[in-house]
């Protein structure tokens, strides 16, 4: 079974190796390993064992924090649970849902408060990253690439992941950025919406209680391996695999989509609040 922290571990040691300008077959050939081994471990199939992920970065001379980042992930790859603490997890937590974003069949999102990640903007992205001055501009601009990236998979020409998204009505209304950055992700999410892979739907408000309330999650489905829980927080995020939390989640996407307007009607309110930027109830 591929774990989620497993995936995330061969997102680095792809990185790591491309970085390094050393290509398969010269990797191969410098730790006497089969080229295709290798590329099973960069693309998730099989989990290397600890001893030769520390081979591998030496040969590619990672540096000491590359290192013991990567060594990290090698030495919990097999567990089906993953639990991202702290500013240190922040990029691990990142990789991890990228590689589970490029590998799924489906996913369904759910997000009360702002726009989903596969749906944001790049200046909606930025203005996020940039709140508060916690970060510095180069890690803006770095992660803001990143997310920018993300959204190639529900985009691309060939097999688009299909996307259920569900935002809450407050996700829309809040002024996250200026007028110009919200009429943008809006005229975005007017865009995306339109697309046969992408079913968008709104929450309204006042429809009293609901598990959504709890706060945002993600299921990412594979055709080859158990389904994904993620949820997020402010600087940690667990990534869970157990049957009994997976069909919990079903549940509230179901739950919420019983709550939602119709994708035609999610449209003409996403439509209106385009039209109107700067309006807010």
């Amino acid at each position: 079974m591929t774990s989620p922290r497993a995936r995330a571990l061969s997102a680095a040691l792809r990185e790591v190796r491309k970085a390094s300008g050393v290509g398969l077959r010269e990797l191969g050939r410098m730790l006497r390993i089969s080229p295709t081994d290798i590329s099973h471990w960069e693309s998730g199939a099989r989990v290397p064992r600890l001893e030769t992920v520390a081979l591998i970065l030496g040969v590619l001379r990672a540096s000491p924090e590359e290192r013991e980042h990567i060594l990290n992930l090698a030495r919990g790859a097999r567990e089906r649970t993953w639990l991202t603490v702290g500013e240190d997890g922040i990029p691990a937590q990142m990789a991890g849902v990228v590689e589970c974003e490029r590998q799924a069949s489906a996913i369904a999102a759910w997000e009360p408060n702002y726009v989903p990640g596969l749906l944001q903007t790049s200046d909606y992205t930025r203005t996020i990253m940039s709140a508060g001055d916690r970060l510095g501009a180069d890690d803006v601009a770095l992660r803001t690439m990143i997310h920018s990236s993300r959204c190639e998979v529900i985009t691309r020409r060939d097999a688009p992941v299909p996307l259920h998204a569900l935002i809450g009505e407050t996700g829309l209304t809040e002024p996250i950025g200026p007028p110009d950055v919200m009429a943008g992700q809006l005229r975005h999410l007017a865009a995306m919406a339109g697309r046969p892979n992408v079913e968008l739907r709104v929450v309204p408000r006042r429809v009293g209680w609901h598990p959504g309330l709890m706060g945002p999650f993600t299921l990412f489905d594979f055709a080859d391996a158990p389904t994904v829980l993620y949820l997020e927080h402010h600087s940690s995020g667990a990534f869970i695999t157990t049957e009994h939390d997976v069909s919990a989640y079903r549940r509230v996407v179901d739950w919420l989509r019983e709550l939602a307007w119709s994708p035609e009607e999610s449209s003409a309110f996403i439509a209106d609040l385009a039209g109107e930027p700067t309006k807010r109830e």
